[in-house]
């Protein structure tokens, strides 16, 4: 008999698990499993979508993704999509500090200075900042380093509160937005976390290596790529391709129940509201609190899902003429910290804004400039509460006042992530593996951002690794019938 593998979510992430589970690049062998894909939106693809923006193809989620993990290029490889690859065409950026742009200098490691003379040329730091970056190079603060803790705590004690809140925060808590307060250190960022252990300075424990004068010096690689119709291209041609290769891939559709067999030839039955599919076993590539609604009467590790919380954020994406902005001379964007103060009151809502066309070859035109401008964080919702047309026009404003020049856009697009980013909050490391070794018992695998990683590789990986593990589940099984 065929065994049955059921996987929800058609996130890259559950598109990587399905590529796994159907051969990967080799294709399906006769002894493959039957495999049902099931997604709950119209569309396959999670966050990674496209649009048609200003005569140009745009994504309206991540719009690029690190090169140096192997995840996706790898798997670009694989369905023959490597001539549509492009490198980023510019880096660095620059950060918004008492009303000025400043560049970030280089040599930073997980967003954090390594040098205190590097931070000279960013005017925007005070004495006090610099001189606790150079205190933490020659009497470093001590700190007694927990098994996990915050990135905050970590930081504030050893750099102080100006560059951690001001200066390294931006970078660090805006890839999951999320506050460095809550983050965990061991979750988001281990390698602080090792180097806060080895004592001293933190700043000197995470400089790079030298490399050995004998050791033969790599092709420079890429720090990000993009493809060239956009990344949310690839979650509809792995889609298409997997249609092809005999998955049975279901849109539109929610997963309401799993449930134990303890009687006949499958494991587990999948329900929708209108059909039931029997599964050796199940693969879960969904958010963790509907992770936790569907397995949490089974163990109360898998019941915990549930209370993983996450971040919402918006994009606001501009087009206007050349010749009606001033961008900043050098990098892909601007950084701005979370507490800046905003004329019409408040604090500003706009925490980053990216140069499309400086960062992507294929966007660029010689007569307009598109921009896109981030909101939104764990804790800053008030996007939510206003309509478009009143999101863009604050965001307008914002973004007027940051680059000093901004004249009315042609064209502008909102785009809503309501709950996008899973929170990696302090003992998240724990949660995760009891959840996945009570998920594995019961012969389902976790997998997505929530447990691995929230980038385009780490979710890659994860629906891979989670399609091996249920390989092996399955031919495990096999052999004990044949015993």
């Amino acid at each position: 008999m065929r065994p049955s593998v059921v996987i929800v979510g058609a996130g890259i992430t559950g598109l990587a698990a399905a590529w796994e589970l159907s051969g990967a690049e080799a294709g399906p062998g006769a002894d493959g499993p039957r495999i049902e894909l099931i997604e709950a939106n119209d569309q396959v693809g999670g966050t990674l979508i496209t649009t048609t923006f200003a005569g140009r193809t745009i994504d309206l989620g991540p719009d690029g993704f690190l090169a140096r993990r192997p995840e996706v290029t790898a798997l670009v490889d694989e369905i023959g999509w490597r001539d549509r690859l492009e490198a980023i065409d510019a880096s660095g950026a620059s950060i918004f500090l008492r009303g000025r742009l400043d560049e970030i200098p280089p040599g930073l490691a997980l967003g954090v200075p390594t040098s205190s003379k590097s931070l000279r040329r960013v005017r925007g730091l005070t004495w006090r900042a610099r001189l606790a970056a150079r205190r933490d190079e020659v009497w470093p603060t001590r700190l007694a380093v927990r098994d996990d803790m915050s990135i905050g705590e970590i930081l504030r004690m050893k750099l102080g509160r100006e560059l951690t809140y001001q200066f390294i925060e931006p970078m660090v808590g805006g890839i999951q937005a999320g506050r460095v307060d809550d983050l965990s250190a061991k979750s988001v960022s281990p390698s602080l976390l090792d180097a806060a252990r080895r004592g001293g300075s933190l700043m000197k424990a995470l400089r790079p290596k030298e490399p050995a004068p004998a050791t033969p010096v790599a092709p420079a690689t890429p720090s990000f790529y993009t493809l060239r119709d956009g990344v949310g291209a690839l979650p509809v041609e792995i889609a298409r391709q997997l249609e092809a290769r005999g998955v049975v891939l279901r849109r539109g559709t929610t997963v309401r129940a799993l449930r134990r067999m303890t009687t006949g030839d499958y494991a587990w039955e999948v329900d929708t509201d209108t059909t039931t599919t029997p599964a050796d076993a199940v693969i879960l590539a969904v958010p963790a609190p509907v992770a936790g609604q569907l397995l949490g009467r089974f163990d109360s590790a898998l019941e915990s899902l549930s209370r993983v919380r996450s971040a919402g954020a918006a994009i606001v994406t501009f087009a206007l003429a050349r010749e009606h902005v001033s961008l900043i001379e050098h990098g892909t964007g601007v950084l701005v910290p979370l507490a800046t103060a905003w004329s019409e009151g408040g604090t500003m809502m706009v925490t980053a804004i990216t140069l499309l066309d400086r960062k992507w070859p294929h966007l660029r035109r010689d007569d307009d400039v598109i921009l896109r401008a981030h909101v939104g964080r764990i804790d800053d919702e008030r996007w939510q509460h206003m309509n478009d047309d009143e999101l863009s026009a604050r965001v307008a404003r914002e973004v007027r006042l940051l680059l000093g020049r901004f004249d009315e856009p042609y064209d502008a697009l909102v785009q809503r992530w309501p709950a996008g980013l899973p929170q990696y909050d302090v003992g998240h490391d724990e949660l995760v593996e009891r959840a996945k070794a009570a998920s594995a018992a019961l012969g389902v695998a976790l997998c997505g951002n929530a447990y691995d990683g929230v980038g385009i590789p780490a979710s890659i990986g994860s629906g891979r690794r989670g399609a091996r593990a249920v390989r092996q589940l399955l031919a495990d099984r096999h052999d004990a019938r044949l015993r």
